[in-house]
C-alpha cells in the first residue's frame, strides 16, 4: 500500500533585509544624480532670460540703425515684463507702436519673464536716466528720451533667480552691453563689478 506524500511549497511573503537595503541604495544614488540636474536646469532657464534681454537690447539698437528711426525698450518691473516699441515721433506709444513679433499670435513684441521657460527669473530693477526706458537713436546710440538728442548716461537691468543675481549694464554713448553675475539674490543689483562676467562687449563700442 502506497502512502501519498504531499509536497509543501514555501511561499515568500516579503523581501529580505538585504534586498530592501539594495533598493534604498539604488534610489538614493538616482536621487543624488537627478536633483543636481534639476537645479542646473533652473540656472540655465534664468540665464536664458538674461540672454533674451541682452539679445533684444542688441536687436533694437540694430533695428534703429537699419530703419533710421528710434527704438525703445520699455521695462515693466512690477509685472516682470518688457515691450519693444518703435518711436517715430517724440512720444513713446506702447499701445500702438509695439514692434512686430512673428512668433507671437498677437504680433506684439512683448516678453514676459514669468514664462515657464525662464524658470523663476525675476526682474527687480531697470533704470536708465531715472526712467524705465532704454532708447536708441538712428545712429545706434542710447539717448535720454524720445524728445531729446542728449546722450544717455546708460543704465542697468537686474534679474535674479536660483540664488544668483545678473546685472545687465548698458554703457553710455556706445550702448555696449555687459552682464555681471554674482552669487546670492541681490534685488537692488548693487553687487558692484566684482562678480563673474558671463557676457561682455555684446554690442558695439
Amino acid at each position: 500500500m502506497f502512502r501519498s506524500q504531499k509536497s509543501t511549497v514555501r511561499v515568500r511573503s516579503g523581501f529580505t533585509l538585504l534586498e530592501l537595503l539594495c533598493v534604498i541604495v539604488v534610489l538614493g544614488l538616482a536621487g543624488a544624480m537627478i536633483i543636481p540636474a534639476m537645479g542646473e536646469t533652473g540656472i540655465l532657464r534664468v540665464q536664458g532670460a538674461v540672454r533674451m534681454v541682452v539679445s533684444d537690447i542688441t536687436f533694437i539698437q540694430s533695428d534703429a540703425v537699419a530703419f533710421q528711426e528710434r527704438r525703445a525698450m520699455v521695462f515693466d518691473v512690477a509685472n516682470n515684463r518688457y515691450t519693444l516699441v518703435a518711436v517715430p515721433g517724440n512720444v513713446i506709444d506702447v499701445q500702438n507702436n509695439v514692434l512686430y513679433d512673428p512668433t507671437k499670435r498677437s504680433g506684439r513684441y512683448e516678453v514676459n519673464l514669468s514664462d515657464a521657460r525662464f524658470g523663476d527669473s525675476r526682474m527687480t530693477q531697470a533704470g536708465f536716466d531715472g526712467d524705465n526706458v532704454l532708447m536708441f537713436d538712428a545712429l545706434g546710440g542710447p539717448v535720454v528720451d524720445a524728445g531729446s538728442n542728449a546722450a544717455s548716461a546708460g543704465g542697468t537691468v537686474t534679474i535674479i533667480g536660483m540664488q544668483q543675481t545678473f546685472r545687465i549694464q548698458v554703457d553710455a554713448f556706445t550702448g555696449r552691453v555687459r552682464v555681471v553675475r554674482s552669487q546670492g539674490e541681490d534685488p537692488a543689483g548693487s553687487g558692484g563689478d566684482s562678480g563673474d562676467p558671463i557676457v561682455t562687449d555684446v554690442t558695439g563700442g
